[in-house]
């Protein structure tokens, strides 16, 4: 956009009372990231000098999740979106240029979306009321939008609408991107007398005309307008931004084996050449380096995986994992807040958490890092090329020198010296017969 002086109005008042829930409507997760958050990061893109989000029930909650993005205007009572935007008018005092007016639980609305109503405000047919419109394959219940000679004519409710302009299948989303310097004018011009006594956004596109202003539209896919009101809703809103999420890492140069069973978070960064099977999950703030493998059944957080790694099946990868070039981490492996370094192997069946593993050691399965004393977390340093006997505990804080070895079953909680050989075992005590007496004991009962 070269076109910078750019505001946007947030309608985020609402109960959300279809959602059943203490979390506020507009908060509830997509890919981990809160749907306002998701439009505000679209809106972003546009570079907009201000952003004023309408709060009204759950106030505390939005100012908290917006708070250094946008500014908050309250809303009380709810008497309509025309007052809604009209809740924001002091925080927009002054501003001239173009005012987004967008809806906080509408989140998959596109900036390139955005970029093409902005655009539709300038130019020879510049409008000073764009109105973004949308064709449903079920028109429903929603507002037509009436357009002549490439002109906005009028929004017309369903109720209200003829059997003619009911079968216009260009639909009202509520999305409009106003002249700044005459929307509040607009807005004052609003009367309430319909059957809810309330103020109507809409209501602006015939009042414009009437001073002779210009209306137009601009339209977008129906997913692109969807909105969330009801868990269902949220769960197809998922749908949606996971299958765009597949898309983007597929054409970027990943492979899913099956895309529909893995889940993305909305910031996970995949490279290319890799390889995800079925069945993968991913939390927030996963980097995923080329060439990477993740084999079925592997969960996902806040690690980086480094170019090469081979990992699962049914591996665990929690917060802080850092896994450097050609690392392999096994079946039934959880690591955690550790750096695994170069050609590194954890294997299977073992858990990692507080550590440090250098390059190419080798931790031997059932092994654990006894990190946690019950109050305090302490760290686990295992050298280059140590090799870890399988069902071995290492009970931190502990040092394994590089190139040492421990023997399996040992249980470690002293340091070992480079290169060192440590075993520990309790001797083995052997009694002949004592089974079959046993056995035979327990016969005669």
């Amino acid at each position: 956009m070269t076109q910078k002086n750019i505001a946007a109005i947030i309608l985020a008042a609402g109960k959300g009372t279809r959602m059943k829930s203490s979390l506020h409507k507009v908060l509830h997760p997509l890919g981990g990231h809160p749907m306002l958050l998701h439009l505000m990061d679209s809106l972003d893109r546009l570079a907009p000098s201000k952003q004023v989000v309408v709060v009204g029930a759950g106030k505390e909650q939005v100012a908290e999740a917006v708070k250094g993005r946008a500014e908050t205007a309250l809303q009380e009572p709810q008497l309509g979106t025309g007052h809604a935007v009209q809740a924001a008018q002091d925080l927009m005092a002054g501003f001239d240029g173009d005012v987004l007016i967008l809806y906080g639980d509408v989140p998959l609305l596109s900036s390139a979306t955005m970029e093409a109503m902005i655009a539709a405000r300038h130019g020879p047919d510049a409008a000073d009321v764009v109105v973004l419109g949308f064709r449903p394959e079920d028109t429903k219940a929603y507002g037509r939008l009436i357009v002549e000679g490439g002109e906005l004519q009028a929004i017309v409710e369903h109720k209200d609408a003829t059997e003619a302009q009911r079968a216009i299948n260009l639909c009202n989303s509520g999305i409009m991107a106003v002249k700044g310097d005459v929307l509040f004018d607009l807005l004052g011009r609003v009367g309430n007398d319909n059957a809810s006594q309330e103020y109507y956004l809409t209501d602006i596109v015939k009042i414009a005309r009437g001073l002779g202003m210009r209306c137009s539209v601009v339209e977008a896919d129906e997913v692109e307008v969807m909105g969330v009101n009801s868990r269902q809703e949220l769960s197809q809103a998922e749908k949606v931004f996971q299958g765009q999420k597949r898309e983007a890492a597929m054409k970027d140069g990943a492979t899913l084996l099956d895309p529909d069973t893995v889940y993305f978070s909305h910031d996970t960064v995949v490279g290319r050449d890799v390889v995800i099977a079925p069945n993968v999950f991913f939390g927030p703030k996963v980097t995923i380096a080329d060439n990477v493998t993740i084999n079925a059944f592997c969960h996902l957080e806040g690690a980086d995986v480094g170019e090469g790694a081979i990992i699962g099946p049914f591996a665990r990868l929690r917060p802080g994992t850092a896994l450097a070039q050609g690392v392999k981490v096994g079946n039934f492996v959880e690591i955690k807040k550790s750096q695994i370094e170069a050609g590194a192997k954890v294997n299977h069946l073992t858990y990692i958490g507080d550590a440090r593993v250098g390059a190419k050691a080798n931790i031997g399965a059932g092994t654990i890092t006894c990190n946690y004393d019950g109050f305090n977390k302490s760290f686990t340093d295992i050298g280059k090329g140590a090799f870890i006997g399988s069902n071995t505990a290492l009970v931190a804080p502990v040092t394994i020198g590089d190139g040492a070895i421990v023997g399996a079953g040992s249980t470690i909680s002293k340091d070992v010296e480079a290169d060192a050989l440590i075993v520990e075992r309790s001797p083995a005590r052997e009694i002949g017969g004592w089974a079959a007496n046993f056995r035979a004991k327990q016969d005669k009962k």
